[in-house]
């Protein structure tokens, strides 16, 4: 059995997924939508983009969103929602969708390609999380009943969310430059960061 070996670079991934999912939790306190100005999209497409095997790309990510979302329901509120928010597991699995986005859109990472591929993560996390919004039976904002159950139920729901997948394409953009430039320009100045980490 062929042992793996550690790389510095992949140490420095992790550590930059780490961090980047650190900074989720001060801002979540808010119930606003800049509440998803957050590094979670750009986490995942950089996951998706430099993680090998597939399961690392998937499992780090989702490992440091779990861990934030933890810390968040813990300590910002106090477990009053319990251990998770409810959907949690369907928010995991768009965002498993978006790391393999990431691995199918930065298989070379250039600047256009790492904004393509930010547009459509938060496009793609847009439409199926506002999805399971509806299906669950969200709220319409306008009369506070349940979203109706036809496509204007479904257009609203849409509406609603779309000042939080604005500001989760801010976040993603702005993280995404943070995380992929910084690291792309360490691999420029470290020759051991030049070969793509395990």
């Amino acid at each position: 059995m062929k042992q793996e070996r550690t790389t510095p670079g992949f140490l420095l991934l992790l550590a930059l997924i780490f961090v980047a999912g650190a900074m989720r939790v001060p801002n979540a306190a808010q119930v606003t939508p800049w509440a998803n100005f957050s590094p979670v999209g750009a986490m995942a497409l950089f996951g998706g983009a430099y993680l090998k095997p597939w399961w690392k790309a998937i499992l780090f990510p989702l490992a440091t969103l779990f861990i934030g979302d933890l810390a968040i329901s813990l300590w910002i509120f106090e477990g009053k929602y319990g251990v998770l928010y409810g959907g949690w597991y369907w928010i995991y699995g768009i965002f498993v969708v978006v790391v393999l986005l990431g691995r199918w859109l930065l298989q070379n990472v250039t600047v256009r390609n790492v904004l393509t591929a930010s547009v459509l993560g938060c496009i793609t996390h847009w439409l199926l999380s506002d999805l399971m919004v509806w299906i669950g039976g969200g709220t319409d904002l306008r009369t506070m009943q349940p979203l109706s159950r036809d496509l204007d139920g479904l257009v609203q729901c849409y509406i609603q969310g779309f000042p939080f997948m604005r500001n989760f394409l801010l976040g993603t953009l702005v993280y995404s430059g943070i995380l992929f430039g910084g690291f792309e320009w360490m691999k420029a100045r470290l020759p051991q960061l030049q070969h793509r980490p395990a």
